[in-house]
């Protein structure tokens, strides 16, 4: 089977239940040969994480070793951000001038959630994300991963926007649907 990867990413503040559908989530997408690219951020990116077992279909990156006690190896120090994500990065954020270095290597690391550990080498894209953020709105770190997505045309299913159960599990069919689609 070809590589094939998706972002799943989130909120910090993901409620306890939407932690657990996004664990579901990345084991049903793991049984499928799909890749996790996350953050290794609490919340969201830790409930997808949890839900990967096979260490090979997972691609945590970092904004610098040991992020939140991740043993990742995908960091900047081993592997340093591009001029193209940093310009990336920088386009993508409304405010980067008021961020902080730390702040900066967080959205950066943002960039290969979408694009891969580095584009200029046929890195494939994600093929699409899912996410939650509160209402389905675009706020927080997880908003500079969603920009980047929409400025490259990869589909964003975040389970935010959904009101209701029903409305969930039409989200989530519609993210089935279409991840079978893909070759």
């Amino acid at each position: 089977m070809s590589y094939r990867a998706y972002a799943g990413i989130g909120s910090r503040e993901t409620p306890d239940v939407i932690l657990q559908w996004m664990t579901h989530i990345a084991g049903y997408l793991a049984n499928e040969g799909w890749t996790l690219r996350s953050g290794g951020a609490p919340g969201a990116d830790k409930a997808f994480e949890a839900g990967v077992q096979d260490l090979r279909l997972k691609e945590i990156y970092l904004p610098w070793p040991g992020f939140e006690g991740s043993k990742s190896t995908l960091h900047p120090k081993n592997f340093p951000f591009t001029v193209k994500e940093t310009a990336t990065a920088f386009k993508a954020h409304p405010a980067w001038d008021r961020c902080s270095e730390g702040a900066k290597a967080l959205h950066t690391r943002n960039v290969r959630q979408i694009w891969g550990i580095d584009r200029e080498r046929n890195h494939e894209l994600s093929k699409f994300v899912v996410c939650w953020t509160d209402r389905g709105l675009l706020k927080g770190g997880t908003a500079q991963a969603l920009r980047i997505a929409m400025d490259n045309n990869v589909r964003i299913f975040n389970l935010g926007k959904a009101t209701s159960d029903a409305e969930l599990k039409v989200l989530l069919v519609e993210m089935d649907e279409f991840q079978k689609g893909i070759s």
